[in-house]
């Protein structure tokens, strides 16, 4: 494990939000919606309404820029992302978390808890110096965003699907070579 467990599960929903915005776009439904809160436990206030659901699609832009920002630049992108909001940092846990930090009230509007969440993880990446495990797909026909938490640092795609494909198309150029 590179970061605590409520960081990398901050970043994995970060990046599956992100790479939401590609397409085809993964984010136009309640139902999409209701996929992305299965698959990340937030807790506290969930609407799972239209307005929650546009203001999601909204910090997607905000999100991308602050996941591929270099080191000084994501610390200017979190401190902006940190000064809109009214802060009440607080230990808490729930659910399988042990102790953990809420930065923000839990019945402000999710996008502005997710937004905050995503900021607070990047702290320790920032702090950490790890910005480079955050990076576009090494997929050449590829946007989306690749979030590398391998010992090894061995991920370069966003996707297995993108992994593969590369994989075939190194294979087929190596038996044309051969």
């Amino acid at each position: 494990m590179i970061f605590t467990d409520d960081t990398e599960d901050t970043l994995r929903a970060a990046v599956w939000l992100v790479n939401s915005a590609e397409d085809p776009d993964a984010l136009v439904s309640l139902s999409d919606e209701a996929v992305f809160l299965g698959q990340f436990g937030y807790t506290g206030r969930i609407d799972r309404d239209q307005r929650e659901l546009a203001g999601l699609r909204e910090i997607r832009p905000q999100l991308r820029t602050m996941l591929l920002a270099p080191r000084d630049d994501m610390a200017v992108a979190v401190n902006h992302a940190l000064a809109g909001v009214t802060l009440t940092p607080r230990l808490t846990r729930h659910g399988a978390l042990d102790w953990h930090l809420h930065a923000i009230a839990d019945d402000a509007p999710l996008a502005e808890r997710v937004l905050v969440e995503t900021a607070m993880a990047l702290i320790d990446v920032i702090r950490a110096e790890e910005g480079s495990r955050i990076s576009v797909c090494a997929d050449d026909s590829c946007d989306a965003v690749a979030l590398d938490l391998s010992r090894n640092r061995s991920k370069r795609y966003c996707s297995t699907a993108c992994a593969n494909r590369n994989a075939v198309a190194a294979y087929r150029a190596r038996r044309a070579g051969a």
